[in-house]
């Protein structure tokens, strides 16, 4: 008896690992790695920050902080910018180089450099993305062509729902920014 109660155990415990491995297999219990969602804090009194904060990995794995932030100053003026930073040591951008987005209808389009004087950090780019954000699907994906110092260019895939939700930050008004914050 105590024979046959070990057997139907091991079974059963060989099914659930089979059961668990097949819904680790098809990603059930993975997270996203884009899964964020917008941040918004006043920076001073009538100055609204907002940002969509993303951690991608380009085509090596290698982690990038992708931060698109949006500020809208007192006087109602707004800039769109997008912040790339790589691992220290792993990455050095060349300034100043725009940034080369591809859309997934093949469209390229360039963002200008905004640390072409001195960046901050060598592994950080900055790149002005008031005028490309409203030319960018929110269908799929767009890739990001970053250019390093050392002539290289490293290749980071931006998912659908990262650029939705980059589009939704861009499309706030100054008004509710303000009423949400």
């Amino acid at each position: 008896m105590g024979c046959r109660i070990r057997q139907i155990f091991s079974w059963l415990v060989l099914l659930g690992a089979l059961v668990l491995l097949l819904l680790l297999g098809l990603g059930t219990f993975s997270v996203s790695p884009a899964a964020a969602a917008i941040r918004q804090m006043e920076e001073a009194p009538g100055q609204i920050l907002q940002q969509s904060r993303h951690t991608l990995r380009d085509e090596k794995g290698n982690a990038w902080q992708v931060v698109l932030f949006k500020r809208v100053k007192a006087d109602g003026s707004t800039t769109v910018n997008l912040r790339l930073v790589g691992f220290p040591g792993k990455a050095a951008f060349a300034h100043p180089q725009p940034l080369k987005i591809t859309t997934n209808q093949g469209e390229i389009l360039a963002a200008e450099d905004l640390f072409a004087q001195k960046a901050p950090a060598p592994n950080v780019g900055q790149y002005d993305f008031k005028n490309i954000l409203p030319r960018l699907p929110t269908a799929g994906a767009v890739h990001l062509s970053l250019v390093m110092n050392d002539d290289r260019a490293i290749d980071l895939s931006i998912p659908a729902e990262v650029t939705l939700e980059w589009q939704t930050l861009a499309a706030q008004s100054r008004n509710e920014n303000i009423n949400q914050g």
